[in-house]
């Protein structure tokens, strides 16, 4: 270890070694680095030591790819399950494949099942029944269950292991098999209550099981109202449904109602994160937009959305082509309708994206979608209004042409009208479609809000005898 290195070790308590947006700072990986690149493994792991879990993901990518596996092979000891748990899931990919299939299996093992699922439902088929073989048959029983589960389910996303007892239990009895069971899941908030089917019929919170006398019945104290998460259900409308009922944790049941497991509210909290970015990255065209994520892969998502882009782009240019004499006869044209194909495409992405989100939280349904309509077309018209009585007068004071001046505000009204309706009509209608209104909405709208843009500014000077 050099004496930087040690100089970091010594003087800089854990908390230290963060920066004000509690990130590692980049002398502290570059330390690691130097170690490593040495053949200094005592001193990296030295380093290393100290460090929360997620602390250990962050180093990982933090640092160079070409040294994230020398990193990993010298601080193997330190690389438990937690870690791989907390790793962003190219980084976690990258250093799974180094690892042989009992490896992977074993780090398996240790996790929840629902961070197991996430590291092997990321292997190749082939690695996947390498892994499966080499656990144990009733953890490789509990992960092929959940992968037969449709991606992005509450079947993914639970936890097998949780606490269920039977009603007629008391407090008492409980309490001794809480105590005196050493294999039971270590972290819940509360407990199950299931028949003699295992079909859950209520619930007891952790404090009502330590305040209650040993002699009551569970039946008695436990709360018979409950949220079930169907197994099939997709992790977003459970993301939902924890943040509408407050939820903390939540029994998953099968399509005949049995309990198979539970999900809780920090796997909630990943997945809300997971979405809200998910979505935002959807409406660029960006793909997953991680910055681990390979280059090629990226790439191929990217250019997909840009030819389609290129595609709308030479369908609005072909709008323009038919307006060709009348852009001679005003040049002037040419500089302006830039303007109002633009301002009608910011108009129609605002209603969009609050369209989209809408969606996206179950604000926007069958009940309320024509007041959401009407609502946003009274929004497009007072906008529309506004703008083009602004760039209406500036033309007209700018080229002293009142003509110019009218038309140009008229095509603005329209424009933003076309733009209002597209950004909520567009999401609603892909969604009715059963489309993913957050991946296609963007391209769709802003054809519209170019097209008619370059439409109507065009075709109303040329209506209106526009000339130099």
């Amino acid at each position: 270890m050099s004496e930087t290195d040690s100089e970091i070790l010594e003087s800089s308590p854990v908390e230290t070694l963060h920066d004000e947006d509690d990130r590692l700072k980049s002398s502290f990986v570059d330390a690691v680095i130097e170690c490593v690149e040495q053949g200094d493994t005592d001193g990296a792991r030295a380093l290393v030591s100290p460090l929360h879990p997620a602390d250990v993901a962050d180093l990982f990518e933090l640092a160079p790819q070409e040294m994230r596996r020398p990193i990993a092979s010298a601080i193997s000891d330190l690389l438990d399950a937690d870690v791989f748990a907390e790793m962003n899931e190219w980084v976690r990919e990258e250093l799974i494949d180094a690892l042989a299939p009992h490896e992977v299996a074993e780090i398996a093992t240790q996790l929840d099942t629902d961070d197991a699922v996430a590291i092997i439902e990321e292997l190749e088929e082939e690695d996947q029944r390498a892994v499966l073989r080499a656990m144990e048959p009733d953890d490789r029983a509990a992960i092929e269950e959940a992968l037969s589960y449709p991606e992005e389910s509450a079947g993914r996303l639970m936890q097998r292991d949780l606490i269920a007892v039977p009603e007629h239990w008391t407090v008492g009895h409980v309490l001794d098999y809480l105590r005196g069971n050493e294999d039971l899941v270590t972290d819940f908030w509360e407990v199950f209550v299931v028949d003699a089917g295992h079909r859950p019929i209520g619930t007891c919170k952790l404090s009502w099981i330590m305040r209650t006398p040993r002699q009551v019945s569970v039946g008695d104290v436990m709360a018979r109202e409950q949220t079930l998460i169907p197994v099939d259900m997709d992790q977003e409308e459970v993301a939902l449904r924890f943040q509408k009922y407050a939820l903390i944790s939540a029994a998953v049941v099968d399509h005949s109602g049995r309990l198979v497991g539970m999900i809780t509210v920090d796997d909630i909290v990943h997945i809300i994160q997971e979405e809200a970015g998910e979505d935002i990255l959807k409406l660029s065209g960006a793909g997953d937009g991680d910055i681990n994520e390979p280059v090629l892969e990226t790439v191929k998502v990217r250019l997909t959305w840009l030819v389609v882009n290129l595609g709308t782009a030479i369908l609005a240019a072909s709008v323009v082509g038919l307006f060709q004499d009348t852009i001679s006869r005003l040049v002037v044209l040419a500089v302006l309708m830039p303007i109002v194909s633009g301002m009608g495409g910011n108009a129609g992405t605002q209603t969009m994206a609050v369209a989209v989100r809408a969606l996206a939280l179950n604000q926007l349904t069958s009940s309320n979608t024509a007041r959401m309509i009407f609502r946003e077309f009274r929004i497009a018209i007072t906008n529309g209004l506004c703008l083009g009585a602004l760039i209406g007068l500036a033309v007209f004071l700018i080229y002293g042409n009142r003509d110019l001046g009218i038309v140009i505000c008229l095509a603005m009204i329209i424009n933003n009208i076309t733009a209002g309706l597209a950004g909520i009509l567009v999401p609603v209608g892909l969604d009715k479609a059963g489309a993913d209104p957050a991946v296609s909405s963007a391209v769709f709208v802003t054809t519209a809000t170019d097209v008619m843009g370059f439409f109507s500014f065009l075709g109303l000077a040329a209506l209106w005898g526009l000339h130099g």
